[in-house]
């Protein structure tokens, strides 16, 4: 066994390996399971592990309790802005998540409850399934935070929603239910308990020969390296709008507690 994630546990982050099924559950709920760079980088590393252990056949993602993820650690993101970027876009901590989860070869599910916000959306583009229940809250709040989309989103959800609801989504920052997540594809289905149907729809799926649905999988996702180089692009403009007049301005305004004025900016 080469799991990390098991023979050294994370803090914030609860593994489990049963019948096949590795379970990764975030635990922050005091900070509605927001995330960090460490913490980006462990469930990285919890994928990538996974994806080349025999002893798992799928996984799922999910928050431990009453929320999925608030998205990015705003403290967090706050103090890495302010440092100089070292690397490429691509490779700082959620891309390298959002491309772990890209590239990862097994099926992959997600289980929402409660917000998903941020990288909790972008992520649902590279899941195989994914199950909401009614509490959950959508938002992909890049633009009202004077940034861009990121993880392929503007290839990806374009792809699943159609142009005009990706921009409705994009363009308007604004949050919205499940029954919005189904209409634009990503949700498959909306479910009393989103983390019962998950393990159910896992342990069906670990029944199943593991060469054929990956086999299946790489057909289907037979443009993966034009994904992964779509991702490092958003990353790379991300960045550059993180040191933008627009993000000084929403992050003032959040510092604050007003909502921002953009009307100076052209």
């Amino acid at each position: 066994m080469t799991l990390s994630c098991i023979q050294q546990p994370h803090p914030h982050l609860n593994a489990n390996l049963d019948n096949g099924i590795l379970t990764l559950a975030i635990n922050r709920p005091e900070a509605k399971n927001a995330l960090y760079g460490e913490l980006y980088l462990w469930i990285a590393q919890a994928l990538d592990e996974a994806d080349k252990e025999d002893a798992v056949r799928n996984v799922i993602l999910r928050g431990e309790a009453a929320d999925f993820t608030a998205g990015n650690d705003m403290q967090d993101f706050l103090e890495s802005a302010q440092k100089p970027l070292d690397r490429k876009a691509g490779m700082t901590p959620p891309f390298v998540l959002l491309k772990s989860a890209a590239r990862f070869s097994k099926p992959l599910i997600v289980a929402v409850r409660g917000v998903a916000i941020g990288i909790g959306v972008t992520i649902l583009l590279h899941a195989d399934l994914v199950y909401s229940d009614n509490t959950a809250l959508f938002q992909m709040p890049f633009v009202s935070l004077g940034l861009s989309p990121e993880g392929a989103a503007t290839q990806l959800l374009v792809q699943q929603a159609g142009y005009h609801k990706a921009a409705e989504l994009i363009f308007t920052a604004q949050k919205f239910n499940a029954e919005k997540a189904l209409s634009t594809g990503l949700v498959n289905e909306i479910v009393e308990d989103s983390y019962a149907h998950a393990e159910a729809q896992a342990r069906h799926l670990a029944t199943l020969p593991l060469a054929s649905l990956k086999q299946s999988k790489a057909l289907m996702k037979h443009n993966l390296e034009q994904i992964i180089e779509c991702v490092d692009h958003e990353a790379e403009v991300f960045m550059s709008r993180v040191k933008s007049p627009e993000m000084a301005e929403a992050v003032a305004a959040f510092m604050q507690k007003r909502k921002p004025d953009f009307s100076q900016f052209h």
